[in-house]
């Protein structure tokens, strides 16, 4: 009889407090796969971030490629060459989350200096931001906290990483607590309070070409 009772005020409570009460809203979701957006034009939804010179921070351009992960376009960074602490990125228009899911496929193409690439997340500008990056040259993953154009290490975890295929970054960040994932392996858990909301974006380094495909986050409310 109890029971009973409690699952019946239980419903009453859900029914007048609406859907997903006490359970969280339901996430937004948004994807990219750039299938859609025309050749070599960066995408609409994104915009170009600078160097620490001023100049365009790389040739961002959608890309028609046999090598894509979901056929038939990329996004790709294509500008070969570049300083050690050129950063190039992209960030989303628009498009601001704190609690997240973001996850992206990449494909290292060519680089000697540097090769691979990253996500950012919670980014004010394109110069403070949280970054997970994956660099097949050095065979590890990092997460950094870059600020004010700076790069600053939370964790180092090294990994054999394979140039000839596809890999999977993936974030979760819920308040201070980023969970990093590398082809579905997890990789990091580190706490950090430097950013708390902003921009997600892509991100590559001094003369890496990266191909980027079915960027996805996932918007907690």
């Amino acid at each position: 009889m109890r029971t009973s009772l409690q699952h019946l005020l239980l419903a009453t409570v859900l029914l007048i407090a609406g859907p997903g009460a006490g359970f969280g809203l339901e996430p937004s979701t948004h994807v990219w796969t750039f299938d859609t957006d025309p050749l070599n034009t960066l995408p609409s939804h994104f915009v170009l971030g600078t160097l620490f010179d001023g100049r365009p921070a790389g040739d961002w351009r959608v890309l028609e490629t046999d090598q894509a992960k979901s056929p038939p376009h990329v996004l790709g960074q294509l500008m070969a060459k570049g300083a050690e602490h050129a950063y190039k990125t992209v960030l989303s228009n628009g498009t601001t989350a704190s609690d997240l899911a973001l996850q992206v496929s990449l494909l290292p193409i060519d680089g000697k200096a540097d090769m691979g690439g990253g996500l950012i997340w919670r980014a004010t500008d394109d110069r403070n931001y949280y970054l997970a990056r994956a660099n097949p040259l050095e065979q590890n993953i990092r997460i950094y906290r870059v600020v004010k154009g700076v790069r600053q290490m939370l964790k180092n975890f090294n990994q054999i990483i394979d140039i000839r295929q596809w890999h999977t970054l993936r974030v979760i960040a819920r308040g201070c607590q980023a969970q990093v994932f590398f082809d579905d392996k997890q990789v990091f858990d580190v706490c950090d309070r430097a950013f708390s909301t902003g921009q997600i974006g892509l991100w590559t380094k001094s003369d890496a070409v990266t191909y980027f495909d079915d960027l996805k986050l996932q918007i907690e409310r």
